[in-house]
């Protein structure tokens, strides 16, 4: 809060603050720097014995796409903590996180996706504000050509890996797949 309340005080310009390398927001009147970091998205990919738990996406961007439930982590709350909330808020699901499944860079939208695999407590889902359906999907019905993000079917991909390796290692991008999509 305090940092928010400094930021309006400040009148800003983007240069490149001695000692640095980077353009940054640089409060003209005392120095101020004010930082811009990647955003922390979490999510998982949650099942319910053999079927995978998707979104349709009822916002912007890829509205009518298949997503995984996943968002924005808040402030003062675990990754952990983010991707249970957002599976909550997407798909009214419970789920247990069971491990880190990947990490994947994207920097074109200066995301860092910290995706877990995780179980369903119950079938009982339902779509939040942000989805239009949600659904539990097979492997064999799960809708590859309405896949909202490459991301996700990255994350698919490792989760169908991981269940067939056991101590399957946290996965990255994709070789080749810098995230800039």
């Amino acid at each position: 809060m305090a940092e928010a309340e400094s930021e309006a005080t400040h009148a800003f310009e983007r240069r490149i603050p001695e000692g640095d390398v980077r353009a940054r927001l640089v409060c003209r009147d005392c120095g101020f720097i004010a930082y811009e970091n990647p955003k922390v998205v979490v999510g998982s990919v949650a099942a319910w014995q053999d079927r995978i738990l998707l979104c349709r996406r009822a916002i912007n961007p890829r509205r009518g796409f298949w997503t995984l439930p996943a968002g924005y982590m808040e402030l003062q709350e675990t990754s952990q903590d983010g991707a249970r909330r957002e599976a909550w808020e997407e798909a009214r699901a419970e789920i247990e996180i069971e491990r880190l499944l990947a990490v994947y860079n994207i920097p074109r939208l200066s995301q860092v996706q910290l995706i877990y695999r995780a179980r369903l407590l119950s079938p009982e889902i339902a779509p939040g504000p942000e989805s239009a359906e949600v659904r539990l999907f097979g492997w064999q019905e799960l809708p590859w050509a309405e896949i909202a993000f490459p991301s996700v079917r990255w994350a698919l991909g490792h989760y169908r890996a991981a269940l067939e390796t056991p101590h399957y290692p946290v996965q990255a991008n994709p070789p080749g797949e810098l995230g800039n999509y």
